[in-house]
């Protein structure tokens, strides 16, 4: 490990602020980088994010709609939940994009590895493609008032231009398919 990768922090101490069966937030006493004490919050996901993009032969994709609470605005996202750390992320990709779509495919590959927000969390992200589907009933979750469009990628890619795509993972994946389209590797 080279010197610039070595943690210059010190924790002096840890104390649990909140913790439930998704997430836990710790509040750390710190020595910071420059010497000086401080405090440093940390939010620990206790599930993998996942996400899917699929494509069908005409290059369209599937979008999920829904109100996201924290961000108090609907949102338009590719198909994304949890899974639990040790599951098989495909397995949990397959899951999600039947629950939330409906849709089954034949052909998977992951596309991204990320961290969300590595300032302040610890959550990770795989996304997969998603290609050879086949439409079966949409399975979603009690919590989940969901609403589904299939549109060309181009207007996805076109959503994400403009804004109306945030999400990190969805905006992510869109990018990935367009750098894959013009590196000719779909």
């Amino acid at each position: 490990m080279e010197q610039h990768e070595q943690n210059p922090w010190q924790v002096l101490s840890s104390d649990i602020k909140y913790d439930n069966k998704w997430i836990k937030v710790t509040e750390h006493q710190v020595i910071n980088p420059s010497g000086g004490n401080g405090i440093y919050g940390t939010v620990h996901f206790k599930n993998l994010a996942i996400g899917v993009i699929a494509l069908d032969e005409q290059m369209n994709t599937y979008l999920v709609g829904q109100f996201r609470f924290p961000l108090e605005q609907f949102s338009w996202e590719i198909p994304e939940g949890g899974g639990a750390i040790g599951e098989d992320p495909l397995e949990g990709a397959k899951r999600e994009l039947l629950e939330e779509t409906g849709l089954v495919a034949q052909s998977w590959r992951p596309i991204i590895h990320m961290h969300l927000s590595n300032s302040v969390s610890d959550e990770a992200s795989i996304v997969y493609l998603a290609q050879n589907l086949s439409q079966h009933e949409a399975e979603p979750e009690e919590t989940e008032q969901l609403y589904t469009k299939k549109v060309p990628f181009e207007t996805a890619y076109e959503m994400v231009k403009n804004h109306q795509i945030t999400d990190s993972m969805s905006v992510a994946a869109i990018l990935k398919i367009r750098l894959m389209q013009l590196e000719n590797e779909l």
